[in-house]
């Protein structure tokens, strides 16, 4: 097994809680920290302590919706990981100004993260490498951004998480090489020679019930026709509930998701707008259709899924998992999140609850997605 470092710290002064964090990091060989803060720090302070304490240490990451610890659900604190140097090579890109990222950026930051993971000279880039995407979760330029970087990523399998800022949903950042940003997205890629699986499930299967986007603000997310009639009134009706009780645990616990091919994938909705009209966290636009989901037990879709990447890997030395942060509201609004935090420290998830997940290209809600890292390693192909 490898060297991986887990470390945490509720510390709420953020020079402090930094200090702490550092303290496990001390006299380890560790190529890469990748960490996970809650938005309630000072974000000044911390980028000054980060950069103090991890001098010597390349050091990523973002501010979240809720943290996931190696105790499980966190909130108020900062969490990271260490990647040894002895077995994964990490390279890292930032993209700013979303708005602007073309296909031939997405191939020119590929290919430099590309020669820089084969620079550290682990394995072969070709034999196996995954990334890892932390985007700036109010910049509503996901969709573009992952399209382009995954046709870039060819073979390599990617996932990730938006930023969050623990619901206040005003102000979300990334950190790269000392500095915070907005409006920004981190790459990471890793090369190991350790077997790893990128995986992605939710535990919401459909009904017959389905619902037309017949007019949308593309641009804001915004669903402003509904069936041709009021967006607000329209879902209220067909998931049961009251109109004035609308709200982010009521929009957990009655998802909806489009499908594609054979796969849904959900799109949760953030607000009601003015006019009855529905904001969402993920694309929407006139034409499609979004399908009533039922939820069914999250607890056990954590297992099952757990189970199917044993039977694959072995048992994991790490699950980096990036959860929406709509299934921890579901998970507190059922009374059930203190087992689904003791679930997630038992099975070794460490990461962040995000404003939306990404998995090979797609952007998408109430899910969990992630990577297992195994503890046998890969036998060699042969050149």
């Amino acid at each position: 097994m490898s060297g991986i470092i887990r470390a945490v710290s509720h510390i709420e002064r953020a020079s402090e809680a930094v200090a702490q964090l550092a303290d496990a990091f001390v006299g380890k060989e560790v190529n890469h920290v990748v960490f996970f803060c809650s938005a309630k720090y000072d974000l000044n302070e911390l980028e000054v302590a980060l950069n103090t304490h991890f001098e010597s240490i390349d050091i990523s990451g973002c501010t979240t919706a809720g943290e996931i610890s190696p105790d499980g659900y966190s909130q108020g604190s900062i969490t990271a990981i260490g990647f040894p140097s002895s077995d994964f090579a990490v390279s890292v890109g930032c993209v700013q100004n979303l708005t602007s990222f073309s296909p031939s950026d997405a191939r020119s930051l590929i290919d430099t993260l590309r020669d820089e993971c084969e620079q550290q000279r682990q394995v072969p880039i070709s034999q196996g490498c995954f990334a890892i995407t932390l985007i700036d979760g109010l910049s509503i330029q996901e969709e573009q951004f992952l399209v382009q970087l995954n046709a870039a990523l060819g073979s390599c399998p990617n996932f990730g998480g938006s930023a969050g800022d623990d619901i206040n949903l005003a102000s979300t950042h990334v950190f790269y090489r000392g500095k915070f940003y907005q409006d920004a997205a981190i790459v990471l890629m890793f090369s190991t020679p350790f077997e790893f699986e990128v995986f992605s499930t939710h535990h919401c299967i459909p009904t017959n019930a389905k619902l037309v986007v017949t007019d949308a603000d593309v641009a804001s997310r915004t669903v402003t026709e509904l069936d041709a009639d009021s967006p607000a009134q329209v879902y209220s009706h067909a998931v049961g509930i009251d109109l004035e009780s609308t709200c982010p645990a009521q929009f957990a616990l009655h998802p909806l998701a489009v499908k594609l091919g054979d796969d849904y994938f959900i799109r949760s909705i953030q607000s009601v707008e003015p006019e009855n009209a529905l904001k969402f966290f993920c694309a929407v636009e006139a034409g499609i259709v979004l399908n009533v989901m039922q939820r069914t037990d999250l607890i056990a879709n954590i297992e099952e899924q757990y189970a199917k990447l044993v039977s694959r890997l072995g048992e994991p030395q790490l699950i980096i998992g990036f959860d929406c942060f709509l299934r921890r509201l579901e998970a507190e609004a059922l009374e059930i999140d203190e087992r689904v935090s003791s679930l997630f420290a038992k099975l070794g998830i460490v990461g962040m609850n995000t404003y939306g997940e990404q998995h090979q290209g797609m952007h998408i809600n109430q899910t969990l997605t992630g990577v297992a890292i195994g503890k046998r390693k890969r036998v060699p192909e042969l050149a």
